[in-house]
């Protein structure tokens, strides 16, 4: 009779399971041969793939709430934790370290909005007649449009009576403002933005305070030595590139703005620390920010000066140093260590923003490197960090 015993299974090369089934003879003696049988791998289909990444979106824009704090206390985290060992290699706990670090850069922030804040909440509650006084500005620098303007009225109203004609003037449209909604909705808001600081305070604290507890949990889980070395890598080399980037960004969005304020200063425009710090935020955003800069010191030329020329020398002057920025200076600071490709920054860009409004178009780029630093560190992603690179 014969029989058959199997043993434990083992692990072919391609990483199916094998089982070693030892035939035997009919004398029931020994083994005369091994017979593998191998379990094929479950491997996710395209469909399963996609139906997958179309959940995991889903799941960040409905939980957004939630997720952009912790996503916001990351990347803090991982831009200030350089200090962070600075300090405890001067014998400072990190729990305190973290406090002060934090304490002090809310107390900056603070002091920069509570000094600029007056200007501008003046500025916003005369925008009104701000835009009012900009129309006409650029409808008398432009007399072509105001004719443009009149012949497309014209058209509208081509073929209508004098009847018709009256009553179209006459007609005024109405406006019902209600106050305990929209003062609801500000309230609401407001909230709302408070809630998501205090909370991404919170997390960016504990995360300083706890050192590299996280890192350690992350080692301990690992299944082999050379998966505990690979996350560790991958994890200096993200907290050292993003710092490394947030800082240089900062730095020299920093002196851009401060060029740019004295230029305007010269050129005699009000408020003009409030303009130059506006534009150097506005530059932290890829692609948008400068065009946003350069629409918001045009509307500001032309508020101030009488003559197009002089009314254009604001957004030409923030124009030029933005290029000279982005041409000289930032490729010698941050080097070649973020060559990402410009199609996937600008296609990151859009689906962040979209995601999660201008918190993720600020941490666009930032998530991009991580994934970027992940890619080259894994061997089966070789061919997206091939796609990343420029």
């Amino acid at each position: 009779m014969n029989a058959a015993t199997i043993t434990q299974p083992h692990v072919a090369k391609d990483g199916s399971a094998v089982a070693v089934v030892p035939r035997t003879d009919e004398s029931g003696g020994e083994p005369l041969s091994v017979e593998p049988i191998s379990t094929p791998v479950v491997r996710a289909t395209p469909v399963q793939i996609v139906l997958i990444v179309l959940g995991i979106i889903g799941f960040l824009y409905f939980a957004r709430p939630v997720v952009l704090p912790v996503f916001l206390a990351c990347v803090a985290g991982m831009t200030l934790k350089p200090l962070i060992r600075w300090l405890s290699c001067c014998h400072i706990p990190p729990a305190l370290s973290a406090a002060v670090v934090l304490c002090l850069l809310v107390t900056a922030i603070g002091v920069g909005f509570f000094q600029l804040g007056r200007p501008a909440m003046t500025w916003v509650n005369e925008a009104p007649q701000h835009m009012t006084e900009l129309r006409q500005r650029v409808l008398k620098l432009f007399p072509r449009a105001a004719r443009f303007s009149a012949a497309a009225a014209a058209v509208n109203n081509l073929g209508a009576t004098d009847a018709e004609k009256a009553a179209a003037q006459e007609k005024t449209p109405t406006l019902e403002v209600k106050e305990s909604r929209g003062t609801g909705s500000i309230l609401n808001w407001t909230g709302t933005l408070l809630v998501g600081i205090g909370e991404t305070l919170v997390l960016a604290y504990l995360l300083l305070a706890s050192g590299d507890l996280f890192l350690q949990k992350l080692v301990h889980v690992m299944p082999t030595l050379s998966d505990k070395k690979r996350a560790v890598e991958v994890n200096r080399e993200i907290q050292q590139n993003i710092s490394n980037y947030l800082f240089s960004v900062s730095l020299i969005n920093i002196g851009l703005g401060i060029l740019v304020s004295a230029g305007l200063y010269c050129m005699g425009v009000p408020n003009a620390a409030m303009w130059g710090i506006l534009v150097a935020f506005l530059n932290f955003v890829p692609y948008f920010g400068p065009v946003a800069g350069v629409i918001l010191l045009a509307a500001v030329g032309l508020l101030t000066f009488d003559t197009l020329w002089t009314g254009l020398l604001p957004p030409a002057w923030y124009l030029l140093l933005h290029l000279l920025e982005a041409n000289f200076i930032t490729p010698v600071l941050l080097g070649c260590r973020f060559t990402l490709n410009p199609v996937v920054i600008f296609v990151s860009l859009i689906f962040w923003m979209w995601l999660w409004g201008v918190p993720g178009a600020l941490l666009s780029v930032p998530i991009l490197v991580s994934i970027k630093v992940v890619c080259d560190r894994v061997p089966a992603m070789s061919p997206v960090s091939e796609l990343l690179s420029r």
